[in-house]
């Protein structure tokens, strides 16, 4: 991914980013790393105003050592003055001049921490005062202590707006049926990673909003840990200037949970209407799973080299192990029929029933085991 970005002309004069050895601070964040950069504070923003050069003031202050590069959405000259303020203030401020959105915001300043502080640490933040200096150095001390993904996560208390509220509990749950993580807050903007430990984020797709959502669900694909420090709430009211399309940008945010769920449930729909017509037909319970069993495993399966993103040529181990799988789960499938057919569950609530209690056990197994190469 390139590193370089196309520069406004004569909006605001840019700091130039340059990696060497003299320009580094003593970093205070980080005991044991004095002779380099130890933390990067990532501030995407658009069309911002005087709350983002008073941030990049706070957090030079509170966090010595620390570099805050601020990456320019494409907010256009009339926003120069706030980007000044914001480099008078001690921020590096890199950007471009057409809005691509705050996913590609986040991958431009990203890549440019990795190209020259590989050493930092980087704790992405918002730069409308949601986010407190104390909160982005809670996360900071979490990633540098722990080395895992940290989230900065709202407990949603008090005069939060409701779009909000309700979009962060329906999206919670969403996820959580999807992966199997629970997680306080999935759309949260305040998220810390470990030093060179970045490199996957590249690869998230979407451009907007929805690539925070991707980027938890690649690192769910990829097995990361992540943590969870928990933050003040903080919103103007009415949220007046948030950025955030509600009906455009909530389907962005989903598209990626509803893809990661759309192959489950289409293999549910092909098994579901295959077990009704083969027993209409045969009668027998058995023939009629095993049948149906094998009708949707087979789309399930090229279904899902998709979704977990099986590497290329490896079709058949994947294929051998998701079969394994397969007969593991129709034998506890048939077993949960039998038995909650027997107490008088009727066939068509018992199916469901049953499919549901195994689809967090087939998930994890298909994600870590079935399609995923081992080093």
């Amino acid at each position: 991914m390139s590193t370089s970005t196309r520069q406004n002309t004569g909006s605001f004069p840019r700091r130039r980013l340059r990696p060497d050895a003299a320009s580094r601070p003593h970093t205070a964040y980080a005991p044991g790393r004095s002779s380099r950069v130890g933390l990067v504070v990532l501030i995407p923003a658009y069309q911002p105003d005087e709350r983002l050069p008073h941030l990049v003031g706070d957090l030079v202050r509170e966090l010595p050592g620390c570099r805050v590069l601020v990456v320019d959405d494409g907010s256009g000259p009339e926003y120069a003055p706030a980007f000044r303020a914001a480099s008078a203030r001690g921020a590096d401020v890199v950007g471009y001049g057409r809005n691509r959105g705050k996913g590609a915001a986040l991958r431009t300043g990203l890549a440019q921490v990795a190209e020259l502080w590989p050493e930092a640490d980087v704790v992405c933040a918002d730069a409308d005062g949601q986010h407190r200096p104390a909160d982005i150095a809670a996360v900071a001390r979490r990633v540098h202590t722990t080395g895992h993904m940290t989230l900065g996560v709202r407990r949603l208390t008090g005069p939060v707006p409701a779009r909000s509220r309700i979009g962060n509990t329906v999206t919670a749950l969403l996820f959580r049926l999807a992966t199997g993580w629970h997680l306080g807050d999935t759309q949260t903007g305040l998220r810390g990673y470990p030093a060179g430990q970045t490199a996957w984020l590249a690869d998230v797709p979407g451009d907007r909003y929805e690539w925070e959502l991707s980027a938890l669900l690649r690192a769910h694909e990829l097995g990361l840990e992540v943590e969870e420090v928990e933050i003040a709430t903080v919103y103007e009211p009415g949220n007046a200037s948030s950025h955030f399309r509600p009906l455009r940008d909530s389907a962005r945010i989903y598209a990626p949970l509803l893809g990661f769920v759309g192959a489950s449930l289409a293999s549910f729909g092909i098994d579901w209407v295959a077990l009704m017509a083969l027993h209409l037909a045969t009668g027998s319970l058995l023939a009629s799973v095993v049948g149906a069993r094998l009708i949707s495993g087979t789309a399930n399966f090229f279904m899902n080299r998709r979704v977990f993103r099986a590497a290329p040529g490896t079709v058949g181990r994947t294929a051998v192990r998701y079969v394994v799988l397969a007969l593991a789960l129709l034998a506890a499938g048939y077993g949960m029929l039998w038995a909650l057919t027997g107490i008088g569950v009727p066939l068509w609530l018992a199916k469901p029933l049953g499919d549901g209690a195994l689809y967090l056990v087939s998930y994890l197994v298909q994600q870590r085991a079935v399609f995923r190469e081992r080093p």
